[in-house]
């Protein structure tokens, strides 16, 4: 086995798990981030006291409820199509491309 390639199986598998756990913090510490980009925009409106009027964490049901709200919202943009189905047959000129008689997977011996 030569060398080069375990080092860079070695390097690859360091790779991997560092980028990982690099993500792993990055959003471990998004709610964190928000937090304090919420708080320093209200200490630019001179309201820190309105911090508290917001929620720390949101329910499982009111995360269906909002969930619920898009998907339906969505739903009401597609719009619906007829299901009929029509065919409409084109004439083709002859064409040498799809000819059977030159195509490549005739044998010669």
């Amino acid at each position: 086995m030569d060398t080069s390639n375990f080092t860079i199986a070695i390097v690859g598998y360091v790779i991997v798990f560092t980028t990982l756990v690099v993500l792993y913090f990055v959003f471990a510490n998004i709610p964190k981030l928000l937090k304090l980009h919420i708080r320093i925009k209200l200490k630019k409106k001179d309201c820190e006291d309105c911090f508290d009027e917001y929620p720390e964490f949101i329910t499982g049901q009111e995360n269906a409820v909002i969930a619920t709200a898009i998907y339906l919202y969505l739903n009401q943009l597609h719009d619906e199509e007829s299901a009929k189905m029509t065919i409409k047959k084109v004439k083709k000129d002859y064409s040498p491309w799809s000819s059977r008689v030159h195509s490549i997977h005739t044998f010669q011996r």
